[in-house]
């Protein structure tokens, strides 16, 4: 049986990249920290997949699995050294430190001979490929030209949406995950040395920039929307959001202007990102997910940063002189969300409330460009108490007047 070894015993990690490789006739092993999870991975060799939607529950059970201690780095590398093909998911601020292990363990495999070995990058980070292909090639300097030639830094695009599970949900198995039907992981063709695993829902796909996009500036984007402008209504659920008119009209709008952007970036027909765009809306519908606004919006320091979903858009806009007024909508309310216990938001939006927009939008977002004043006003407007539905109206008055294609 082929090896897969996974960096992340996570949510995505258990519920989509594990499943999906298991599925495919893997035996997968989860490098993780976390004991309790390693010890019942280890006892089980085996763990429950939820897959819920509003027409109910189907449970899969995901085989062959195991736990691999990531404190153990010696265990780990020879994990990685007899491994046909690895992947990560653990967050890309936790990149830096699996960068040693995993370059210890492609030591081993450039010593015995070991043929070429492909690492899946599932990490919501445009250019995650060349970012953790760095970190090895510091920890291996001497194997630089090697690891040019031998080792596949892969980037995928994870759409399947896998929200944090509450306790009660587990049913005293802490490896129970809840996931939404959606189980398609498209990857980056050309990046991959050696052979491509040959699995049903393995998208191999180049070139790769349309799905980072897609994923970053779509799917994140009008997601974080949604969870923003749902904050401001005290929506605790993403389903809750997306059913007020008003949210679902601005996700729409952002979703059509970050849409044509991607379009001319990648010189791709708009039409199949319409379609991506109404099938994401009606997948936030999902009341079985349980996904929460605070989840969603978590860490608006790194979500509101210059290359991610919101910021990123708007640049991309900018980039084509395309219309972007309904995304400057999220990152106006992006600014006022501050749920407890997310401090990287409370931080920001403390920043915003002392500063204003503006500065803001310097230091966290490094963004000073066209949208800098409607981003400003609309900031304004919310902090006047002013409803979602004026920030629509104005945006809608404006955009009449201004909207460039």
């Amino acid at each position: 049986m082929k090896k897969f070894v996974m960096y992340g015993a996570g949510n995505i990690g258990r519920g989509f990249i594990g499943q999906l490789f298991s599925g495919a006739g893997y035996s997968v092993g989860f490098v993780d920290i976390n004991k309790e999870v390693i010890g019942r991975l280890n006892q089980d060799k085996e763990y429950p997949v939820d897959v819920v939607s509003n027409s109910g529950m189907e449970e899969i059970i995901v085989k062959n699995a195991y736990g691999i201690d990531g404190t153990d780095i010696e265990l780990v590398s020879e994990e990685i050294a007899c491994a046909d093909i690895m992947a990560t998911a653990i967050g890309v601020n936790v990149l830096k430190f699996i960068a040693k292990p995993i370059a210890l363990g492609l030591k081993k495999r450039f010593e015995r001979g070991a043929k070429p070995f492909n690492i899946i990058i599932c990490e919501n980070l445009i250019g995650a490929d060349q970012f953790l292909k760095g970190l090895i090639k510091e920890q291996l300097p001497e194997y630089a030209d090697k690891i040019d030639s031998e080792i596949g830094f892969v980037e995928a695009s994870i759409g399947r949406m896998v929200p944090v599970l509450p306790e009660e949900k587990k049913q005293g198995n802490p490896l129970r995950v809840y996931v939404e039907p959606y189980n398609i992981l498209p990857v980056d063709k050309d990046a991959f040395k050696g052979e491509i695993p040959d699995m049903e829902k393995l998208y191999p796909f180049a070139p790769f920039n349309l799905f980072i996009q897609r994923k970053l500036f779509m799917h994140n984007m009008s997601h974080a929307t949604c969870a923003y402008l749902g904050y401001l209504r005290d929506y605790e659920y993403i389903y809750e959001a997306i059913a007020d008119f008003d949210i679902k009209y601005v996700a729409y709008r952002a979703l059509t202007q970050s849409a044509l952007a991607v379009s001319k970036e990648n010189g791709v027909e708009i039409d199949s990102l319409l379609a991506h765009a109404e099938n994401l809306l009606y997948r936030f519908t999902n009341k079985a997910l349980a996904d929460t606004v605070a989840r969603v919006g978590k860490d608006t320091k790194r979500k509101l940063s210059s290359n991610d979903r919101l910021i990123g858009a708007i640049n991309l806009c900018d980039k084509h002189n395309l219309s972007c007024e309904y995304l400057c909508i999220g990152v106006a309310a992006g600014m006022a969300f501050d749920p407890e216990g997310d401090d990287s938001s409370k931080e920001i939006c403390a920043f915003a409330k002392e500063n204003g927009a503006k500065d803001t939008l310097k230091k966290y977002c490094n963004y000073d460009g066209r949208m800098a004043d409607l981003i400003a006003t609309l900031y304004g407007m919310i902090q006047n108490g002013k409803q979602i539905s004026a920030l629509v109206k104005y945006v809608d008055e404006l955009s009449g007047k201004t909207m460039r294609v």
